[in-house]
């Protein structure tokens, strides 16, 4: 008899281990998510970020992560009281997880520019299955102006999870897309984001994504706009190698044909394309 844990990853074709590896990644990330909803975390917090858009939004490539943020500031917050849900939660499907909290210093240079020293950051490792790990962040001091949704999950239960709306994730993503600090390298999975959102003639919040970019220290309030927006992404572009950012992405979508178009070019007539509100 199958366990609602061999359910889920009954709906994903497994051929490789990055196929396995992959499922796994996404089912973890929803029975967090289950254990949050019971516990209460979506009062006070919103979904974002690449791994929502997986989940919620059907976007075609796999993610990582687990990204929140609070609905209003609270420095005092902490995610302590919710990792004993994540773990009772895997426990009654017969998984035992292992919860260790990271310690960022203040200076560091990894995803710095949205990553500060108030954000509390949590690694969820599998006992049995030491290599997959999804990251849990939650910013306690986010930029605000920003709308939600409810969104529903149907496995391992029915539950609903509080979510930015598009407008809103796709200013998150473009803010990420331009100012993440990722040392050396590049994340091909905000370039492929970005295209998706354009693709499916989704619309930008500049209200919001212009409170990411100032709270960052990354621009002006009073002076950015649409245009100098352009600007910045039209310089990231041409500054990139796209190779690099083709291969960052490569082990998280099941079709590598769909990056053969990608070029310097073609994102910069991409974001021609670009809506906002």
């Amino acid at each position: 008899m199958k366990t609602v844990f061999d359910q889920m990853l009954s709906r994903y074709e497994i051929q490789t281990i990055e196929d396995k590896q992959n499922a796994l990644h996404e089912v973890m990330q929803e029975i967090s998510l289950a254990a949050l909803y019971r516990s209460g975390f979506f009062d006070k917090a919103a979904f974002y970020g690449g791994t929502c858009l997986r989940i919620f939004h059907q976007l075609p490539r796999f993610s990582e992560d687990l990204d929140f943020s609070l609905i209003e500031n609270d420095l005092e917050f902490s995610l302590d009281k919710y990792m004993e849900a994540i773990k009772d939660e895997f426990r009654f499907y017969g998984r035992e997880v292992e919860i260790q909290k990271k310690h960022k210093p203040f200076n560091t240079k990894i995803e710095s520019a949205f990553l500060k020293d108030n954000t509390e950051v949590y690694d969820i490792t599998f006992q049995t299955q030491k290599s997959v790990k999804i990251k849990i962040e939650v910013d306690k001091n986010p930029p605000l102006l920003f709308d939600t949704e409810q969104k529903l999950l149907l496995l391992p239960f029915s539950f609903m999870v509080r979510c930015f709306c598009i407008p809103h994730l796709f200013a998150g993503k473009m803010h990420a897309f331009l100012f993440r600090s990722w040392n050396n390298r590049v994340k091909g999975r905000d370039w492929y984001d970005i295209e998706w959102y354009v693709r499916n003639n989704h619309h930008v919040d500049m209200k919001h994504l212009k409170e990411r970019c100032a709270l960052s220290g990354h621009v002006n309030r009073n002076d950015f706009n649409q245009e100098i927006l352009l600007m910045l992404l039209r310089k990231k572009i041409r500054a990139s190698n796209i190779e690099r950012v083709k291969e960052d992405v490569f082990p998280f979508i099941n079709n590598p044909q769909e990056l053969n178009i990608w070029s310097t070019e073609y994102f910069l007539q991409l974001i021609d394309k670009i809506h906002f509100v």
